[in-house]
C-alpha cells in the first residue's frame, strides 16, 4: 500500500455511540473494535502516515497481553512504557491493561537537559513505580536501558518484544475496582506520585469527559498533546476509545518545530473538531501567524467546534491574540472551551458548556492576596477565567483554612469529590492522607464558586508571602511579560531570602540581550516593573535563554526553577551594580 492509499478511519460510523459506559477499559475497547473508527498518525508536517482503526488496536494488544503473560507477568504487576505517540505504545498500553497489569507511561527524552538528566528522571520513576520491566522505542534504547539497568528491572525494545511468541491463553478477568494505570504527574521528579487509577474511576471520568463536550456523530479529535501527561494520555487517548472517536496525532516534538501543521490538520477536517491545549499552544500558533498573510486562504477553521484550553492557568489575552489571528480562517471565539483538572482525579473536574467560550471576571489583587484595600494606591486587577461546571458526578467546594465551606466568590482552597478522584498514591500511604479526607481531595489550587462556575486563581503552594500579604507569582510574571521582547514562560517568580534574612520576591527572566548596558537597563525595566505590583525591591536575575525547567507538560516549573537557583545550577549572567 502506498502512502496515497492510506485512508483515514471515519468520522462518522454506523455503531451507536456510547459514552462511555462500561465497566471496564478492556470492555470498551472491545466495544469500539465493533466499528469503524479508529487512531491516525501523521509525521511532521500533517501527512497521514498510519491509519489504525480501533479492531486493529485491539487485536494487537490482545496480542500484546499473550506476550506479556507467557513472560511471566501477572496481574497487579507494572509494566513501564515510554510514551511516544505511536501505535507501539497504543497496543502496549491496552494490552497491559488487558493481561491485568498496570501500565505506567512514562515521558520521552526532552530537547533540554542532557542525557544523564533524562535517564535520571526515568530511574526516579522507575524506583517509584517498581516495574517488572520497561519497553521503549529502539531510538533510545541506551538511555532507556541504563535506567532499567540501575533500577534492577528488565527492558526491552518494542520491535523486539514484538517478535516474541504469544501463545493462546486465557486472559484475567477484569473488575472495576482493580487499578487501570498508573500515571505520574508532572509535578517533582525527585519525589514522584504515581496516581493509581481504577477502571470505575477512568470510565466514570471518560464519560463525564464526553457528556461535558455533549460529542456530536461527526466530531473527530486532533491532537498533539503527549501521552505522559494526563491531558494527553486520558483526554485525547483513552477518551476517543471509551466514547469512539476517530483522532488524529501529530507528536509533540513535530508540533513544536512546525506547531502550524496542528491548523492545518484542523482545517482538513471534514467534520467537527475536537482539540485541546494548554494557553502556550495557541500563543505559538499566533505567534507565527502574525507575520504571514493570506491567513483564510490557508485555513479553515470553522467548524472547530470545542477548542478546549487546560493543563495550565488560560490567559484570556492570549486566547484573545488566537482570535484576533484566525478569526479570517473562521475561528470563533465561542469555540473556546476552558476546563479545569488535576492527574488525581483522573482528569476533568470541571468543563465550561460547548458554546459559552471563556468568560473572565476582573478581581482585585487585594482580595487575591486576602489584604485589606490600600486606598493609596490604584486598584489592579486581573483576569479570571471561569474554568466551567463540575463534570457528571463530581462536586466542587471553596474551603477556608479552618476548613469550613465558602460561599460563592470567597477564594479558598478547592476540594472535589466523585467516582473518579484517584485511588491513592502508589505505595504512599502518607501522601495520599494528605490530599484525600472523608472521599474528598484537596486539589491544592486555589479558586472561588459563581453560580455553579469554577473560577482558578493560582496554586497555594506557589503563593508568595511577604510581610504577610500573599502574592501571586503568575501576577508577577504577566506583568514582566508586558514589557516588548517576552514570551509565555520567559519569567519565574518565587520568594527567597536576602542577606539580612527577609524575604523578597525573585524573578528569573530569559535574557536574550547581549550588550551589557542593554541587560542592565533591562534590569532595572523589571525591578521596577515588579516593584509597581508588589511595592517592595526584588531580586531580578537575566538567565540564558532555555534555561527555566518545565514540567512533562510544557509548563513552567517554579519549584525546580528555585531549586535549580538556589543550589547554582541555573547561573545568570553577571551584571555590573
Amino acid at each position: 500500500m502506498t502512502d496515497d492509499a492510506i485512508q483515514p478511519t471515519p468520522n462518522f460510523c454506523p455503531l451507536e455511540r456510547r459514552m462511555s459506559d462500561f465497566a471496564t477499559f478492556g470492555e470498551a475497547l472491545d466495544y469500539a473494535a465493533q466499528g469503524r473508527r479508529g487512531l491516525n498518525f501523521h509525521d511532521p508536517r500533517g501527512q497521514l502516515i498510519r491509519s489504525y482503526p480501533f479492531s486493529e488496536l485491539r487485536a494487537d494488544a490482545l496480542a500484546v497481553a499473550r506476550r506479556l503473560l507467557a513472560r511471566g507477568i501477572a496481574p497487579g504487576d507494572r509494566v513501564a512504557l515510554i510514551a511516544e505517540t505511536g501505535p507501539d505504545f497504543a497496543a502496549l498500553f491496552c494490552g497491559t491493561i488487558y493481561a491485568g497489569a498496570w501500565p505506567v507511561p512514562l515521558p520521552l527524552p526532552t530537547s533540554f537537559g542532557g542525557k544523564e538528566n533524562y535517564i535520571g528522571q526515568l530511574t526516579v520513576q522507575l524506583q517509584s513505580s517498581d516495574p517488572a520491566i520497561l519497553f521503549y522505542p529502539p531510538e533510545i534504547a541506551a538511555m532507556a536501558s541504563a535506567a532499567a539497568e540501575r533500577q534492577g528491572c528488565a527492558s526491552a525494545s518494542w520491535d523486539d518484544f514484538a517478535q516474541e511468541n504469544a501463545p493462546d491463553c486465557d486472559l484475567p478477568e477484569l473488575r472495576p475496582g482493580d487499578i487501570c494505570y498508573l500515571q505520574y504527574s508532572s509535578g517533582s521528579t525527585r519525589f514522584p506520585h504515581g496516581v493509581a487509577v481504577t477502571h470505575e474511576a477512568l470510565l466514570n471520568n471518560l464519560a463525564g469527559h464526553g457528556h461535558g463536550m455533549k460529542l456530536e456523530a461527526n466530531d473527530r479529535c486532533i491532537s498533539w498533546l503527549p501521552w505522559y501527561h494526563d491531558m494527553g494520555l486520558v483526554g485525547c487517548f483513552l477518551s476517543p476509545i471509551a466514547n469512539q472517536v476517530s483522532t488524529d496525532y501529530l507528536k509533540t516534538e513535530d508540533f513544536a518545530r512546525r506547531p502550524l501543521a496542528w491548523l492545518d490538520m484542523i482545517s482538513r477536517n471534514q467534520g467537527t473538531t475536537l482539540s485541546y491545549s494548554p494557553t502556550f499552544g495557541y500563543d505559538i500558533c499566533a505567534r507565527r501567524i502574525s507575520s504571514q498573510s493570506h491567513v483564510a486562504e490557508r485555513f479553515d477553521l470553522s467548524r472547530w467546534r470545542i477548542a478546549g484550553n487546560g493543563a495550565d492557568m488560560i490567559r484570556p489575552d492570549v486566547m484573545q491574540g488566537f482570535v484576533n489571528a484566525f478569526a479570517d480562517a473562521g475561528f470563533k471565539a465561542s469555540a473556546f472551551l476552558p476546563s479545569y483538572g488535576l492527574a488525581e482525579a483522573t482528569l476533568a473536574v470541571t468543563i465550561m458548556p460547548p458554546g459559552e467560550g471563556i468568560r473572565v471576571e476582573l478581581v482585585e489583587e487585594e482580595r487575591l492576596s486576602g489584604s485589606p484595600r490600600d486606598i493609596s494606591r490604584p486598584a489592579r486587577y486581573r483576569a479570571i477565567v471561569n474554568c466551567g461546571k463540575p463534570v457528571r458526578d463530581m462536586e466542587v467546594v471553596i474551603r477556608g483554612e479552618s476548613g469550613q465551606p465558602l460561599s460563592d466568590h470567597h477564594i479558598g482552597k478547592v476540594w472535589c469529590k466523585g467516582p473518579s478522584v484517584m485511588h491513592s498514591y502508589f505505595r504512599d500511604p502518607d501522601a495520599t492522607a494528605e490530599c484525600m479526607v472523608d472521599g474528598w481531595l484537596d486539589t491544592g489550587d486555589m479558586g472561588y464558586m459563581a453560580d455553579g462556575y469554577l473560577f482558578i486563581v493560582g496554586r497555594a503552594k506557589d503563593m508568595i508571602i511577604i510581610n504577610g500579604k500573599n502574592h501571586w507569582p503568575q501576577d508577577i510574571e504577566w506583568a514582566v511579560e508586558q514589557l516588548p521582547g517576552f514570551h509565555q514562560g520567559d519569567i519565574a517568580a518565587f520568594a527567597v531570602e536576602t542577606e539580612n534574612g527577609e524575604e523578597a520576591p525573585a524573578v528569573l527572566v530569559h535574557c536574550r540581550v547581549s550588550d551589557p548596558v542593554e541587560r542592565i537597563k533591562l534590569r532595572d525595566e523589571i525591578r521596577d516593573k515588579v516593584r509597581s505590583i508588589t511595592g517592595m525591591h526584588c531580586v531580578v536575575e537575566l538567565v540564558p535563554p532555555r534555561t527555566l525547567p518545565r514540567t512533562s507538560s510544557g509548563k513552567l516549573s517554579r519549584a525546580r526553577a528555585k531549586k535549580l537557583y538556589l543550589s547554582g545550577e541555573i547561573e545568570p549572567y553577571s551584571l555590573a551594580a
